[in-house]
């Protein structure tokens, strides 16, 4: 029994500003339309012959990443992080639910916001990976190096274990672009993709050998868990767990280590230049997501952005990354600082290393028209069906517009039922609702005004999602 293991977290801040906290590097559109996590998750079914996955994620990403593949046949499982604590402990409870399910079962772990266009030769490696883990080993896949890429760990391999995998050596941290370029020309060095095959039972005994420490502090996490329907909630003694990699942890001091060096292509989309590498590029280099955008005289210049034209002339070697509230220009030999930007805005207290102008949320989406000093305008999308928190705000109050749609709206001690050009006052200080009771979306126009603005200021006293407290 092949059971997929999908990592996916992680900001992604050298794609900003398209990845952000709130809307991180898996759900990006990358090769095909699909999200990153749409992808993998479609290959975690065809490699496993349909066998359930484990998502393991952030609790805040749980509603986003069910509404991104609310259209898979097989639906998967959510073991829900309160907060990150690295590859280390989410793969050890990723274990222990794997020998809930079966005891022989073996663990395939994929990164969520990974790009794998050559599925067969995928596939292919997996069976062979599979086959070794079978004989107690633990598989990680290696990438064929084809350039000193100083942003990769490597792996030196060792002799051969058998006709498709060989022996770790050792790993290595990202080298500098000296000795990249050796090991490139060595042969004897993969990429480090981040992707293993083993057998639960396996695993749990390397850190039971290398770990336990950290195995005794996530058994007794899982005793407290929370399962209800396809979520397993993990308790605020996640965060105790040791902040550490897999890799840190178990690989790089355990004996049964295989390496399978893959030929498949891969990319980590790690930094804004990869995706340029993922698009089809034209005679002078350059590659763009949308055609409309336009190119001229320029060379090697990547142009992201949806929501409007961009025309670029005579440049060289650029990044233009456009989106509605944020505009990135860089040198695309500087596309791994792009990081840098996420630092000074977190520093400075911006939210733009956070949230888009359009912010998904569980009962649908807004989307920050306009703000300013002592108001702010939004657009506020509510599925069919779907309700807000009931909530109050300390420091603002609310004017709502319907343009569409039917509305219930909770004011105060009111209940109001609202329809397209109808709309209603909420002073700051009352409790208030809104839900869609019609068989369409309901839009309206929320218009803000108050000395404070922010989104931390909600006091939720009931939630059909959850959110209070």
């Amino acid at each position: 029994m092949l059971i997929p293991i999908i990592l996916s977290g992680g900001a992604g801040t050298r794609l900003w500003p398209v990845s952000r906290e709130a809307h991180p590097k898996p759900f990006m559109r990358i090769g095909g339309g699909k999200s990153l996590l749409e992808q993998t998750h479609e290959r975690a079914l065809a490699v496993s012959d349909g066998t359930t996955p484990l998502i393991v994620t952030n609790r805040d990403y749980y509603f986003l990443s069910r509404d991104e593949l609310a259209n898979q046949q097989v639906k998967p499982q959510y073991l829900l992080e309160p907060m990150g604590r690295n590859t280390a402990p989410a793969i050890a409870l990723a274990a222990m639910w794997a020998m809930e399910q079966k005891n022989d079962a073996t663990m395939l772990v994929l990164p969520a916001d990974h790009l794998i266009k050559d599925t067969p030769s995928f596939y292919t490696a997996v069976r062979h990976a599979e086959a070794l883990a079978n004989d107690n080993f633990m598989v990680l896949f290696g990438i064929k190096p084809k350039a000193p890429e100083t942003g990769f760990g490597y792996i030196e391999m060792g002799d051969a274990v058998s006709q498709h995998a060989r022996v770790v050596k050792r790993f290595v941290e990202k080298p500098d672009a000296a000795t990249a370029a050796k090991y490139l020309a060595t042969g004897n060095y993969v990429w480090n993709s981040g992707m293993f095959c083993f057998k639960a039972s396996a695993i749990l005994d390397a850190f039971a050998t290398y770990h336990p420490a950290l195995l005794e502090a996530a058994q007794g996490v899982w005793k407290t868990i929370k399962a209800e329907g396809d979520k397993i909630e993990l308790n605020a003694g996640f965060s105790s767990l040791e902040n550490i990699s897999i890799d840190y942890a178990v690989m790089e001091k355990a004996k049964n280590i295989a390496v399978i060096p893959g030929d498949f292509d891969w990319s980590d989309i790690g930094a804004w230049s990869a995706v340029a590498d993922a698009i089809q590029a034209d005679e002078s280099g350059n590659t763009s997501n949308n055609c409309q955008n336009i190119i001229i005289d320029s060379r090697n210049t990547h142009i992201e952005a949806k929501d409007r034209l961009v025309a670029a002339v005579g440049l060289d070697n650029l990044l233009i990354i456009d989106t509605p509230d944020a505009l990135l220009v860089a040198d695309k030999s500087r596309s791994q600082d792009v990081k840098q930007v996420v630092s000074r805005l977190k520093a400075s207290g911006h939210d733009a290393h956070k949230i888009h102008r359009t912010v998904i949320r569980p009962w649908g989406s807004y989307t920050v028209l306009e703000e300013g000093p002592g108001f702010k305008i939004k657009r506020i999308a509510v599925k069919p069906g779907a309700s807000l928190s009931l909530q109050m705000h300390h420091h603002r109050s609310e004017h709502w517009v319907v343009v569409s749609g039917n509305a219930e709206v909770v004011n105060g001690e009111q209940v109001i039922a609202l329809e397209a050009n109808q709309s209603t006052y909420i002073p700051a200080g009352h409790k208030h609702r809104l839900t869609n009771t019609g068989a369409t979306e309901l839009a309206l126009i929320e218009v803000q005004c108050g000395a404070y603005l922010g989104e931390d200021d909600i006091v939720r006293f009931d939630d059909i999602y959850g959110r209070v407290g």
